[in-house]
């Protein structure tokens, strides 16, 4: 099959690349930064650029976005070009090419003001049918791409099939807060248990995705490390995290201890990735156990791919803040 994958240099694209490539696929990689998984250097934004890429293409996996940590650093118009006129772009090619399939990534970071209820509130159960309500010009322009790929899907009858990913990035926590009171490893392994999901299992969701988006036509999906918790342990998960994850998961205070790991103390939101795993027949390898068993037995919990990838950043030069600018 011959398929386009953009973003290609980014951390997702480089995955799908490797793996379709692996797979036999026939892989067209478009990004605005020349790689090794890069086939063609271009924007997503220029429109005979995609329509050149296009051609002869069966599938599309549009990944290529500006990200969150871009918010202090681009011009607004320039994430409207990208993520929202990009998006445009290659849906109106994938028609006129007759595309089979087109998987757009979006984020959970379209959900925004959702994921924090207010102070004395039980944490918020995350699924498909909470309304996003978005903070940024990010989570903006992915929640209006989710709706041209719908829309392209109700009129042009093009089958698209939405992903929001929670974090998968390996770079260090975009907090310094956080950064400054939990080592690396014990933030992302905090966040396995809510917000967090291992690239190798993002892309088993994407060529699932290809596969199931003709049979579905359109729909949305939280792509995220399966939870441990149920509804009933949101309002103590709120003020008293450590408890509920002892009661979850017996027996991984005694890991933490020999780190030196902590619990966050509490945890504001938690990601259901159950509409995924049926919809999409998705099963998701990488929990919080997993990762308890890989610290246990002493061995790195990321997947190969994910440790094959590594670090990449989101900009050239440093910060005040590190890695990240201040918005």
């Amino acid at each position: 099959m011959r398929i386009l994958v953009t973003g290609s240099a980014g951390h997702l694209g480089e995955a799908l690349v490797r793996t379709l490539r692996d797979a036999a696929h026939d892989v067209v990689g478009i990004d605005i930064a020349a790689s090794p998984c890069t086939a063609a250097v271009g924007s997503v934004a220029d429109r005979d650029f995609v329509d050149r890429c296009m051609r002869g293409v069966q599938a599309v996996l549009h990944v290529a976005t500006l990200h969150k940590p871009h918010v202090a650093t681009h011009a607004r118009q320039s994430f409207v070009d990208t993520n929202v006129t990009g998006t445009l772009n290659l849906l109106e090619a994938a028609v006129a090419n007759g595309v089979g399939a087109f998987v757009f990534t979006s984020t959970t970071s379209v959900f925004g003001d959702a994921l924090t209820p207010p102070p004395g509130e039980p944490a918020a159960w995350i699924t498909e049918d909470v309304v996003p309500l978005p903070k940024n010009i990010y989570g903006v322009t992915k929640t209006a791409a989710e709706g041209l790929c719908q829309l392209f899907q109700r009129n042009q009858r093009l089958p698209c099939l939405v992903l929001r990913t929670s974090r998968f990035f390996p770079e260090p926590d975009d907090s310094q807060a956080t950064r400054d009171n939990y080592a690396d490893g014990n933030i992302k392994a905090n966040e396995f248990l809510y917000r967090r999901v291992d690239i190798q299992d993002v892309v088993d969701a994407h060529l699932l995705a290809i596969a199931r988006a003709p049979e579905i036509g359109f729909g949305r999906y939280i792509i995220s490390a399966t939870t441990p918790f149920v509804q009933d342990d949101l309002a103590a998960l709120r003020d008293d995290a450590a408890t509920v994850v002892a009661n979850r998961v017996p027996g991984y205070e005694a890991e933490y201890a020999r780190r030196g790991w902590r619990m966050f103390p509490g945890i504001e939101r938690v990601y259901v990735n159950a509409a995924a795993r049926q919809a999409l027949g998705w099963r998701p390898r990488y929990d919080f156990a997993y990762v308890l068993e890989r610290l246990r037995a002493g061995e790195d919990p990321r997947s190969p791919l994910a440790q094959a990838i590594g670090i990449k950043g989101y900009h050239g030069p440093s910060f005040e803040d590190g890695l990240y600018p201040v918005e």
